[in-house]
């Protein structure tokens, strides 16, 4: 590989950190009203019952599983949570993977800086059209932890 073109592949590596910065950013952004639900309204309440699990008149264990009980709604959310941005991001990382094919593919069959630019343009697509499912993941969070806009 000669310096043009070393230099053209940095270049667009730049270019394609920048952009998986993006979705990071995006997702962040769609997600920080469901954390502070999480972190506040959630929390908030779980620290409310466990406060009330502490009664003289209980049993260590009784105190231990009330405060469990208590912590459900927390865990269940972030659970929840957790499990819908990893199917996002195995989604974009499929998609990745597919551009990152195709473009081994095309290296083999013409020059590099086209397939160099074939690559950026693939994960550029893919990269926002993830970023365009990020409203229907929040949709979907946010009926299944009942919170209303």
């Amino acid at each position: 590989m000669n310096s043009i073109a070393a230099a053209e592949e940095q270049i667009v590596t730049e270019r394609l950190r920048r952009k998986l910065n993006e979705v990071n950013a995006a997702a962040q952004s769609h997600l920080s009203g469901i954390q502070d639900h999480i972190n506040f309204t959630l929390q908030q309440a779980y620290f409310k019952c466990a406060y009330e699990c502490f009664d003289r008149r209980r049993r260590q264990e009784e105190i231990s599983s009330c405060v469990e009980h208590c912590s459900v709604p927390v865990l269940t959310a972030q659970n929840l949570v957790e499990a819908e941005m990893a199917k996002f991001q195995e989604r974009l990382q499929r998609s990745l993977m597919v551009c990152q094919d195709k473009y081994e593919a095309r290296k083999l069959q013409m020059g590099q800086s086209n397939a160099m630019n074939d690559m950026e343009s693939c994960v550029n697509q893919s990269i926002d059209e993830s970023i365009k499912t990020l409203p229907h993941v929040l949709g979907k969070l946010k009926s299944s932890l009942g919170i209303n806009d």
